[in-house]
């Protein structure tokens, strides 16, 4: 039986940062923490300010080390989702003994070619995130669909057909930063939708077609499975968090009160309302002592329009594809935004899709105890950790050091104490991360190659029992937006409401 060890996997999203932990043993996976926290210095799912985000992520990290009695020393992360294009690549290899059946190291092999022979426009600026097998071909005879089909043939060459996946180079070395600053090595850094796919998807909705997409809070993603092989893939950047900024620019809010009425009575399609749709929102203003009224109906009108025009370019990104009529198990709905009430169905009303919110299969790991972890938003880390977990060298905890042991055995010396348990009062005994760390790792190969807010669960409040019509919500004084991020967000997305009466 393999021994036990840790895999801690941390999604770098754009309002937050899901940090996980799960304890492996042979094929067993347990999640042992997840928590949610507040991100900075992140955007599009890009890291633009190593130093702002690295605050955040220590903070979690250092609570998971206190609650878990662990020293996390690599942590698994994802790599960007915007600004990801997609290339044809193709590689072939003369084999030495043809009478021989191909093996998956040749395969591999192939891939790796497939990787280092693809001309990048510009080195210094772009890097190649992943590269995913289409098709094989045996002498060029046999054609097969997966690398299943093509281990075990005889052949005196072997070629292969492959999506390439190239993205800027400048977020990942901003990772790097970020991790030097936390004071952790990266263990694995892995292309997301392949990740979130193995968490949220079935077999056999790869295999029937299907199309999975993430809405995050700044980028919404796209990625289509067919015959069990990712086909597609493409974002957008915008998701959730321009939800929230219309509800504040056009309601007069400040950017957390808006997020936290979107996560506690955000709703599509307001005519499927029912009688909820007459209530009103009533805001109090402790510190000024008035308040202000928001018809639930109107703000459902809000979210509604923003709603459909992050749908509208996703079912165009979808008909762009040519998978359009390929998807008999549908959209599968994950990420931050799929919590939102009715957007299902809309996407339903809007595409003839069948569509399904994707939770966590909880077939793939167990996770007792263990909150938040079931939900959409944990999608990304679940997956991380099950991609990860294929590489059985894969640690990322001290070594020798696991989890509860410490405290069944005799009481240590202070000094033994603090050393064990990862607190400030130990001295800095770990050496720096190898550089080798902060790179892709060849040796690791799987389908892609790769060189907390408790409000969110609040369900749309139920109708009171008496005869009012108010929904009571204190305001939370949170911080504003500077005018100067609020001029480069402008910029961005445009002038929010035009036309909207």
């Amino acid at each position: 039986m393999q021994a036990e060890r840790y895999i801690a996997a941390a999604d770098l999203g754009s309002s937050k940062i899901a940090l996980s932990v799960a304890k492996i043993e042979g094929d067993d996976i347990q999640v042992i923490y997840y928590k949610e926290t507040p991100s900075d210095g992140i955007r599009y799912s890009c890291v633009f300010n190593p130093r702002r985000a690295a605050a955040p992520l220590s903070a979690a990290i250092k609570e998971a080390e206190d609650e878990l009695n662990i020293k996390i020393l690599q942590i698994v992360v994802g790599l960007p989702r915007y600004q990801v294009r997609q290339e044809i690549a193709s590689a072939r290899m003369e084999r030495s003994d043809p009478s021989s059946c191909i093996t998956k190291e040749e395969v591999g092999a192939l891939k790796s070619i497939a990787i280092d022979s693809y001309p990048i426009d510009d080195e210094a600026k772009e890097e190649i995130y992943g590269a995913v097998a289409q098709s094989f071909s045996a002498d060029e005879e046999l054609v097969c669909a997966s690398e299943n089909d093509v281990v075990g043939v005889t052949a005196d060459a072997l070629e292969g057909n492959f999506k390439v996946f190239i993205g800027k180079q400048k977020p990942i070395s901003n990772i790097d930063i970020m991790l030097n600053e936390t004071g952790v090595a990266p263990a694995r850094k892995l292309f997301l939708p392949n990740a979130v796919a193995q968490a949220v998807l079935s077999e056999g909705e790869k295999e029937n077609g299907v199309a999975l997409v993430e809405i995050g809070a700044g980028v919404t993603s796209l990625t289509i499975y067919r015959g069990k092989i990712l086909r597609h893939y493409s974002s957008i950047p915008f998701g959730g968090r321009v939800i929230s900024t219309d509800i504040k620019y056009e309601c007069g809010f400040n950017e957390e009160l808006s997020e936290n009425i979107k996560l506690a009575f955000g709703a599509c399609m307001p005519e499927k309302l029912q009688s909820l749709s007459d209530k009103i929102i009533q805001i109090n203003d402790d510190e000024n002592g008035s308040y202000e009224q928001l018809p639930v109906k109107y703000l459902s009108e809000i979210i509604t329009c923003r709603t459909k025009e992050i749908i509208e370019a996703i079912l165009f990104q979808i008909q762009d594809s040519g998978y359009a009529d390929k998807l008999r198990n549908g959209i599968v709905l994950t990420g931050g935004g799929a919590n939102l009430v009715n957007i299902a169905t809309l996407i339903r009303e809007m595409s003839g899709y069948t569509v399904r919110i994707g939770y966590p299969r909880s077939q793939a790991f167990s996770a007792v105890g263990c909150s938040g972890v079931g939900e959409t938003t944990a999608a990304a880390t679940i997956g991380m950790i099950l991609e990860a977990k294929k590489d059985f060298r894969l640690n990322c905890i001290e070594d020798g050091e696991v989890p509860g042991k410490a405290q069944a055995a005799a009481e240590p010396a202070p000094a033994e104490a603090a050393q064990a348990a990862g607190t400030p009062d130990a001295a800095p005994q770990e050496e720096p991360a190898p550089e080798s760390l902060f790179a892709h790792d060849p040796a690791y190969q799987s389908e892609v190659i790769t060189p907390r807010r408790d409000r969110k669960k609040e369900k749309a409040p139920k109708e009171p029992k008496g005869p009012g019509r108010f929904v009571t919500w204190i305001r939370q004084q949170g911080k504003r937006v500077s005018e100067a991020a609020e001029g480069a967000f402008d910029n961005t997305i445009g002038d929010i409401f035009d036309g909207m009466k």
